[in-house]
């Protein structure tokens, strides 16, 4: 098993790849089930989404979607919450239904149950299809921080300083930036079907050199993605400038 590696000139194009492979998953399977991110990068990619909804009657109404993760102790309608982010960013901007959108709740009471529940909920729902990723500079996927080993589970997690540090940018004050948050596991990541990883500028090289061609270590949890089957990296040119071997499709 290897990762492929496609390789396009700008962020643009990397949205357009990344929104023609999911579009033509759900024309062949128009109840997939989709695993979706947060964060800047995948945000081109949603709008492209939405243009093909819009432009090209994309249909999402029998989509099912999990996301990767949530902040501990951000309500829904905290504008930093990931569940504000999705709604403001593509939900509310397609035809999925409310109760078929399913992000991990920050304030549960009982964090371990939620976690389990939301295992649960990705089990019933068939698995996923196609998770959608984006890369942090340390290497993690979701919020599975450095350390984080290939067979973890949804979970709640403590936020590295570093992520922390990069997150500071979408609030007032890096203290405001919450220490936990509830992520799937890498385990879980890896059952679905299928990942892409998008990853665009050259902050992001040398995480992407290393869960490519270094060694599959807790380290670089993103490494551990060279175990997948099916595993494609779409990256932008920057991104792309500390590989040691680069395959280009465009």
């Amino acid at each position: 098993m290897a990762i492929q590696l496609d390789i396009v000139e700008t962020p643009d194009k990397v949205a357009q790849k990344a929104a023609s492979i999911v579009a033509n998953l759900i024309q062949a399977k128009p109840n997939a089930v989709l695993g979706l991110a947060t964060g800047s990068t995948p945000v081109p990619t949603y709008k492209r989404l939405v243009q093909m909804h819009r432009k090209n009657g994309l249909s999402f109404a029998h989509i099912t979607t999990f996301n990767l993760d949530e902040y501990v102790g951000l309500p829904e309608s905290h504008e930093q919450s990931y569940r504000f982010f999705m709604h403001q960013n593509f939900f509310q901007h397609i035809d999925i239904p409310p109760e078929q959108t399913h992000i991990p709740n920050g304030l549960a009471p009982d964090p371990d149950q939620e976690c389990e529940a939301f295992e649960s909920k990705i089990q019933s729902a068939g698995g996923v299809d196609l998770w959608l990723l984006g890369i942090g500079h340390n290497g993690h996927i979701a919020f599975n921080e450095p350390g984080s080993s290939s067979d973890s589970r949804t979970r709640l997690i403590s936020i590295a300083p570093e992520t922390i540090t990069a997150n500071s940018r979408f609030f007032d004050h890096p203290s405001q930036v919450p220490r936990q948050a509830l992520t799937v596991g890498v385990a879980t990541i890896l059952e679905a079907g299928k990942i892409l990883l998008l990853a665009t500028g050259k902050d992001k090289a040398l995480a992407v050199s290393k869960a490519m061609n270094g060694p599959v270590s807790p380290n670089w949890p993103a490494s551990a993605l060279q175990h997948h089957p099916d595993c494609t990296f779409i990256l932008d040119q920057e991104a792309a400038s500390l590989m040691t071997f680069t395959h280009s499709t465009r």
